[in-house]
């Protein structure tokens, strides 16, 4: 064997092992994001806002159909619509980033659901799967409110993870009236290729290509570690299927989940409404276009929809 063929066998083997101990590692931290507990100064600027907008406050918690426990707020106006609405954080974060769409949409006379997803801030769980397992959490939440508000319509709205864990919620037989989602990703698959790229400032061709055995090999450390197929997460097979009115809501400067992942999304649900907001980076919506903003979002939750 030349010298040459010797490493370029050398060059492979460094290379397969690269990517299998890249791929154990990128599987357990994407189901081990960052926990970020829930701060007392977190609850009492919750409690401020509540007695600003006459409303009351309450700690409310729902067990999994795994057995885990689930934990969230629910605030209450005094003079309410009727409706309902949830509201669903994205990944490394708590109900507690949720408090300003709590705020506008208590304005306009909607309870306000606010869980913490599992392994987030004061709800258990050791794993996150992006919605594999937390559709049904959301399920259990939207018989809760239910039983526990009698709500003539339940709306749903969700940034980044949030969005995602939403829009799978619809295959799981969750009826929402209708659901607005900021920031979603189309699929698993597709984000994993994104965030192979982007330390590189690469696009998602890095990731199918270059460090593709990478992200195989963490969604094999899923399945055989966790017993998790995360091939199942894709939010734009939901959004195909569903029933219920979607709004899709997406910056076009996003860096962190590009743009087009809502317009794949949109591609397969012709149906869905997409509004891209220009100069918005990731979930900035409503820091770029406030007004607007509030606009379209309580005007998608006022309108008529009928789920058939």
């Amino acid at each position: 064997m030349t010298r040459r063929w010797r490493r370029l066998c050398v060059a492979l083997l460094l290379y397969a092992a690269f990517c299998a101990i890249g791929g154990v590692y990128l599987a357990d931290i994407a189901l081990h994001p960052g926990r970020r507990p829930l701060t007392d100064e977190e609850g009492a600027e919750a409690r401020q806002i509540v007695k600003t907008a006459d409303a009351e406050m309450e700690d409310v918690s729902v067990t999994a159909a795994d057995g885990t426990a689930l934990r969230a707020w629910m605030l209450r106006p005094r003079r309410d619509t009727g409706n309902a609405v949830i509201v669903l954080h994205g990944v490394s974060d708590n109900r507690g980033g949720m408090i300003g769409y709590a705020q506008l949409l208590l304005a306009h006379g909607l309870t306000v659901l606010m869980p913490d997803a599992r392994a987030h801030g004061a709800s258990d769980g050791t794993v996150a799967t992006y919605g594999l397992l937390e559709r049904q959490d959301i399920a259990s939440w939207y018989q809760f409110l239910v039983e526990h508000a009698h709500p003539q319509c339940i709306f749903g709205f969700g940034e980044s993870m949030g969005a995602a864990q939403l829009l799978q919620s619809l295959s799981a037989g969750v009826r929402f009236c209708a659901i607005a989602v900021e920031s979603p990703f189309a699929n698993f698959r597709e984000i994993a290729y994104d965030r192979m790229g982007q330390p590189f400032h690469l696009g998602p061709w890095f990731g199918r290509t270059v460090l593709r055995p990478l992200v195989e090999a963490a969604f094999l450390r899923a399945r055989w570690k966790y017993g998790l197929d995360m091939q199942l997460v894709s939010p734009e097979d939901s959004a195909a299927g569903a029933n219920a009115p979607i709004l899709l809501i997406h910056g076009q400067e996003d860096s962190n989940i590009p743009v087009r992942h809502s317009r794949e999304i949109h591609a397969r649900a012709p149906a869905t409404e997409l509004w891209e907001v220009p100069g918005a980076d990731h979930c900035g919506a409503i820091s770029v276009a406030p007004k607007e903003f509030e606009e379209r979002l309580v005007r998608w939750f006022s309108l008529d929809h009928t789920v058939r």
